[in-house]
């Protein structure tokens, strides 16, 4: 049987604080929206920028981790899975939904005390300062 991948890293900055709920079996839940921006030469040759913003879900200790450490504004790296979901509404209206489930997270900053912390399974956090990544992108022009 061959294996799949379902696999998501995003650098960006958080939109607003983290919601924070509890499971009815008490595990903690944090929620956040994440904004990533893209800069590309149309065909026209204008500069153009693009925002995207995704939601992001963490469990357990991460959660902990984000609600004493996270805030709106802060630059994240964080690698999850995609998962899909649909709820309806009052008026039974079907809401589609697209979360990544966040299973390591790096907080990205300008330097000084700011603590890091990866960690995906339970009690398999580390902390550490990994270098900021250069997020310079090619300047071409693909059509994807």
């Amino acid at each position: 049987m061959s294996r799949s991948l379902n696999k998501v890293m995003l650098i960006g900055n958080l939109g607003a604080d983290p919601e924070i709920r509890t499971t009815p079996s008490g595990t903690k839940v944090a929620k956040l929206s994440m904004a990533t921006n893209r800069s590309f030469q149309d065909r026209t040759g204008q500069q153009q920028e693009r925002t995207e913003w995704h939601r992001l879900t963490f469990f357990g200790k991460l959660a902990d981790i984000v609600e004493q450490y996270v805030k709106k504004g802060d630059r994240l790296y964080t690698e999850g899975r995609l998962e899909y979901s649909q709820t309806q509404d009052e008026q039974g209206n079907v809401r589609y939904w697209t979360d990544i489930v966040v299973t390591e997270m790096l907080m990205l900053g300008s330097g000084g005390a700011t603590p890091d912390f990866q960690g995906g399974s339970p009690g398999g956090f580390s902390s550490g300062r990994a270098p900021e990544p250069d997020l310079a992108e090619p300047d071409d022009d693909l059509p994807f």
